[in-house]
């Protein structure tokens, strides 16, 4: 059985504990209605990397962007042994600006996230990039909380 509804679906992965539930309730939809999953990291270029850390810059981007193809090599081996078809996406930048341009720029049906659930001050501090792709995107998107 397929559906029309979602063809392709983008899952937005930081590699964290929390992001599995998010890949597998992904995995789930994609296997229902036959859609086509675009695994997708962000290395955030822009938090992270100082203008003011000249020296090291390029080789500190160097071992983010590693790390981002370590963990969508992982991802994408779960996809496959769950039998669906499964595409790699690494970005740079801002994380929710650079998941909302990949879902709208790529006629993407649907957005799956992860979320610690972070409330309150806690939240305040650390931001949501969850949050913000939700606040902004034309494309739907499925926040999948973590588990307590």
């Amino acid at each position: 059985m397929s559906s029309d509804l979602y063809r392709n679906i983008v899952i937005a992965t930081d590699g964290s504990e929390n992001s599995r539930r998010a890949i597998s309730r992904g995995i789930e939809i994609a296997k229902l209605s036959g859609a086509t999953i675009h695994v997708l990291y962000v290395v955030d270029t822009c938090s992270t990397i100082s203008e003011k850390w000249t020296a090291c810059k390029e080789m500190i981007r160097e071992v983010m962007m590693n790390d981002g193809k370590k963990v969508m090599s992982k991802v994408k081996k779960i996809m496959e042994d769950a039998g669906v078809e499964v595409r790699e996406v690494l970005l740079e930048g801002r994380p929710s600006d650079e998941i909302i341009n990949f879902a709208e720029n790529k006629d993407m049906d649907l957005i799956v996230m992860g979320t610690l659930g972070k409330t309150g001050f806690e939240r305040f501090l650390m931001g949501s990039v969850a949050e913000e792709v939700v606040r902004y995107s034309k494309v739907p998107v499925l926040v999948v909380r973590n588990g307590d």
